[in-house]
């Protein structure tokens, strides 16, 4: 196709366009934009367009592709980080509902089960459970790290065991 008709052909097709921005997008001014948006994508791609291919679906598909990549674009810029929140040390206790006696007590039972756990499985269980990671699990209490991961995991099979009433 000939930059002459693939021109005619991208005109001819600005009310399918319209129509299909104004379904993906439910507001005519945001639809204005995304069909201009698209006619000069495609408009700038036309070397890419190969022959025999559908020119319609090519062109819509195009036009969805823009509508998505804004869509993501917008979400990334509304999504708002507080910098003056602690994320590392957040306030657990006030938001997780431990403050009821029913989960105080469901803490208790999961404490003694921690700690009826036999030393060998307690100990690394304990350290993965305050925040520190397999390495250096392993480094502290001088085990080969394969040793730290099933001890954990059977630790974590036995307070399966311990508490199935919890689940």
């Amino acid at each position: 196709m000939n930059t002459l008709q693939f021109k005619k052909n991208l005109l001819g097709m600005q009310e399918n366009m319209m129509n299909f921005a104004m379904m993906l997008t439910a507001n005519r001014d945001d639809a204005q934009d995304l069909t201009q948006d698209t006619t000069l994508k495609v408009l700038d791609n036309q070397e890419k367009f190969v022959d025999n291919v559908n020119f319609k679906g090519w062109v819509l598909t195009v036009m969805r592709n823009i509508f998505i990549n804004n869509y993501h674009k917008i979400v990334r810029t509304q999504t708002i980080v507080d910098q003056n929140v602690d994320l590392y040390n957040l306030d657990v206790t006030t938001d997780s509902g431990f403050n009821s006696p029913d989960s105080s007590y469901q803490i208790q039972e999961i404490s003694k089960a921690i700690e009826g756990l036999n030393h060998d499985l307690k100990m690394p269980f304990s350290m993965y459970v305050s925040g520190y990671k397999y390495s250096e699990i392993a480094e502290k209490l001088h085990l080969p790290l394969g040793t730290v991961k099933s001890r954990i995991f059977f630790a974590r099979q036995e307070l399966q065991k311990t508490l199935k009433d919890y689940r």
